[in-house]
């Protein structure tokens, strides 16, 4: 049975929380790659970056419904939801556009558990950790090529 050891790109390019979001659009584009891994100095993993993070740059804002009762004005849904879009397409940095505490694989993960994360939860890309530290990345790429070479 194969596992991610077997099928994730071992030279990971990877950017920092730091990172400016117009420089991690380049990253992106240039590799032909959907998502980055965010890391620290030490390789430890932050966040994942992925095209649709920054896509989601350029959605519009919708404003919550509310509702006016007695001269006042009751919020239907969370305003905490609206702040957090905000702060998302308002993003300059990849600290603030990125999602915080992806999910991972370790090495020893089977592929057919890779594919039913890619699947059921609509992942394109997902990072490979050991001890904290990025050792690997899998696409949806790297699990078709197991369908041509088994």
């Amino acid at each position: 049975m194969k596992t991610a050891m077997d099928i994730m790109e071992k030279e990971v390019i990877s950017i920092t929380p730091e990172t400016d979001i117009t420089r991690a659009v380049e990253i992106l584009l240039n590799n032909h790659i959907n998502g980055v891994p965010v890391v620290d100095g030490d390789g430890m993993l932050k966040g994942i970056l992925c095209q649709s993070d920054l896509i989601f740059q350029q959605k519009n804002i919708s404003l919550p419904p509310i509702l006016t009762f007695l001269d006042g004005i009751i919020p239907l849904s969370s305003s905490k939801k609206l702040e957090q879009e905000m702060k998302k397409i308002a993003a300059s940095t990849v600290a603030q556009a990125m999602v915080v505490d992806p999910v991972t694989v370790t090495p020893d993960t089977p592929v057919s558990d890779i594919a039913a994360l890619m699947v059921e939860k609509h992942f394109h890309t997902i990072p490979v950790v050991q001890d904290g530290k990025v050792v690997g990345i899998v696409g949806k790429e790297d699990v078709l090529k197991t369908l041509i070479n088994p």
